[in-house]
């Protein structure tokens, strides 16, 4: 889970640093474009993770033998205090990068109101990179409210849930539940059968911070309003009816009595929860903490519930997803160049094989269970292929440079009151909404 707690902690961090403070992140400042010989040298910002910084130093290597007459270097972005800060002092000190990856689009909202990125839309050769990289699906949750697309998406982590099989399959169960009338019965089921189990264990249900409601309410929410925006530019746009659905199987799962919020240790792993949020992360982890975890015989993957009378197949989830972006600060020359080389790594599936291999997230592409390039790589790890048919599904954060407030307003005003029982659904909506549209004024 080491990674879920790296993403977190770059989740969680304020988005409103005062002002783009003019201070240099002590990289080396930015090439002013194209030299003498003729060659245009752009500066990308690898994520801090050293995986990843493998992979884009070795992307660039192969890229520079083939297109000469640009330079990529490739250097890791500063994290101290976070990636998100170091980003925002650079731009202000006018060191930013040509190109930098690792970005959401709640911080490429903030970016993009400062004028800092460049829409990629309106580049050359935007189109032939959804095209040749089969991702026109996967790229529609990603245009924002002006209409533009600033991020191109690198890997998405359509998120789903994880089901204890084998205790499901001693409540007579022989898959997960698929809607809430059914989770309920199992809920029923289980507490009849070990009174000191419950269906889902987790703190972070209790708990305000903005970012854990990617994991618990979007995750819901996304499925029962199809995927519904939930903000668009300064407007509040969720639907009414599916998040007073999710409060209330919340609130329904709670009065089960299926719900533990205080800290416990490995939950899932142990049995003591038999329903999880799980990203593709953490099965290597399993695999290796947690042998006796077996994908298909001890637990199984399954995409978020629905409400009763929703189909309950290509269902929407959360998608943990970052991608790349272009700094407007950077030369008319970088520019095109940057492009040329997005169009180089992603018009070739064998780079995105290569980024699968290396981080195991995988790349923000429709064909994922199609495309034979992969075929193997999934032969090998069956438990992550699941997460490849649902990326098609998988909705990104929201487009608002206010997300953290809104989040957090999600969980205060609603998701976390309605689990301790202190409000009924329509209260906890109603409320959150007012404090939402509040902050969006």
């Amino acid at each position: 889970m080491k990674m879920k707690k790296a993403a977190s902690i770059l989740f969680a961090a304020s988005l409103t640093v005062a002002g783009l403070a003019a201070c240099s992140t002590g990289n080396k400042e930015q090439s002013s474009g194209t030299d003498k010989n003729g060659v245009t040298t752009i500066e990308f910002w690898a994520a801090p993770n050293p995986t990843q910084q493998v992979y884009w130093k070795e992307v660039a290597e192969e890229f520079t033998k083939e297109n000469p007459k640009i330079k990529v270097n490739v250097s890791p972005m500063k994290e101290s205090p976070t990636s998100e800060a170091s980003i925002q002092s650079a731009i202000a000190g006018g060191s930013a990068p040509t190109i930098s990856e690792n970005i959401n689009r709640g911080f490429a909202a903030q970016l993009s109101e400062s004028k800092a990125l460049v829409a990629l839309d309106e580049l050359e050769g935007w189109d032939e990179v959804k095209e040749s990289r089969n991702m026109t699906e996967t790229m529609n949750g990603w245009e924002f409210a002006d209409g533009h697309q600033y991020v191109l998406p690198i890997y998405s982590n359509a998120m789903l849930f994880g089901w204890r099989l084998d205790i499901l399959k001693e409540l007579g169960y022989n898959e997960p539940p698929k809607t809430y009338s059914e989770m309920l019965d199992v809920a029923e089921k289980l507490k009849a059968k070990y009174p000191d189990k419950y269906l889902w264990a987790k703190a972070d249900l209790a708990d305000p911070t903005a970012w854990k409601r990617w994991f618990d309410f979007f995750m819901l929410y996304d499925a029962a309003s199809n995927g519904n925006k939930f903000v668009e530019g300064t407007k509040f746009t969720g639907e009414e009816k599916a998040g007073e659905q999710v409060l209330g199987l919340m609130d329904d799962l709670r009065k089960a009595d299926a719900l533990l919020t205080r800290q416990s240790k490995d939950p899932f792993e142990s049995g003591l929860g038999i329903f999880v949020d799980v990203g593709p992360w953490t099965i290597p982890y399993w695999a290796e903490k947690f042998p006796e975890l077996k994908f298909n015989e001890t637990f199984t993957l399954a995409a978020p519930p629905v409400p009763d009378g929703m189909d309950t197949e290509n269902v929407k989830t959360f998608a943990d997803t970052k991608g790349l972006v272009i700094y407007a600060s950077a030369t008319k020359e970088q520019q095109k160049a940057a492009m040329t080389f997005i169009n180089w790594v992603y018009s070739n599936p064998d780079n995105d094989l290569k980024w699968l291999e290396k981080t195991s997230l995988p790349p923000a592409r429709d064909d994922l269970t199609t495309n034979d390039t992969f075929k193997a790589f999934f032969d090998k790890n069956p438990a992550l292929q699941p997460y490849a048919a649902a990326v098609p599904n998988g909705i990104p954060p929201m487009d608002n440079s206010k997300y953290n407030d809104i989040q957090t307003f999600i969980g205060q005003h609603a998701f976390n009151p309605v689990v301790k029982g202190e409000k009924d659904p329509k209260t906890g909506w109603k409320d959150m909404q007012k404090a939402i549209e509040g902050a969006l004024k």
